[in-house]
């Protein structure tokens, strides 16, 4: 994947492959990003300005057929969790429920999104994809305890003082990493990373070279069970549809 641009907004601490855009809050870091790649380029990174998420989005231009591409939400959601582990809480917990979702100790906070020029064929080199992502801060309001015990924000999980800008900015350098490492090592490293950290950890689970997930069979039947990334990724289940942010 190249990422080119040069920092246009020093309001976040980005790389200089990075170009930021800032929306105000009632933006749409997905949808403006989707809106503005073709034009903008690799690296344009959307903010939009919040202190209860850090919702965001990056350009990026595949260098691969888009069936390899989408292999892209693994390398952000790695990003993204190495992000927050390095503010988390000692010895807390942050995993993944497949392929987009993400928790912390268990609760559910937010998640990646995946998207591609409509009409894109599988086969062809995408002119661009989006990655974004949304990671709940702060509830917006008081809840009782055990209330909502798998769902989450950062501030009721221990996270001192989260600022969205910090964790987009070393989410930027993650992700620089990733890539450098999938184009090093190919898929199998950011895979395994990503298993690692997966829900399914421990068991005889895989990730198929599409990015398809591959469970084990019920015994009677042998067979593997196979989950469409493509599929997955057009309803992210960490996503409120009537929000259009992190379930509450």
């Amino acid at each position: 994947m190249s990422q080119r641009a040069s920092v246009t907004d020093r309001a976040l601490d980005l790389p200089p492959l990075y170009s930021l855009t800032v929306l105000r809050e009632a933006g749409d870091a997905f949808e403006h990003a989707r809106a503005i790649a073709g034009e903008q380029g690799a690296g344009t990174l959307v903010w939009v300005r919040r202190y209860d998420l850090a919702e965001f989005a990056v350009v990026l231009e595949p260098e691969q057929s888009l069936a390899q591409a989408r292999l892209a939400i693994y390398a952000g959601m790695n990003a993204l969790a190495d992000a927050l582990a390095a503010r988390a809480p000692p010895e807390m917990p942050v995993t993944f429920d497949w392929p987009d979702a993400i928790r912390i100790d268990g609760a559910l906070v937010g998640g990646g999104r995946l998207g591609w020029p409509e009409g894109a064929r599988d086969e062809e080199t995408p002119a661009w994809l989006v990655f974004s992502a949304m990671i709940r801060i702060a509830a917006v309001r008081a809840y009782e305890p055990g209330e909502r015990p798998l769902l989450g924000a950062l501030d009721e999980l221990g996270f001192e003082a989260a600022d969205p800008g910090e964790i987009i900015a070393s989410f930027s350098r993650h992700l620089m990493n990733a890539f450098h490492e999938w184009g090093e090592t190919g898929f199998a490293s950011l895979a395994s990373q990503w298993l690692h950290r997966s829900s399914h950890r421990g068991q005889d689970v895989r990730i198929a070279d599409n990015g398809d997930l591959l469970l084990p069979g019920k015994p009677c039947r042998g067979a593997s069970e196979r989950r469409s990334l493509v599929e997955a990724l057009g309803s992210p289940s960490w996503l409120d549809p009537a929000t259009g942010v992190p379930w509450l």
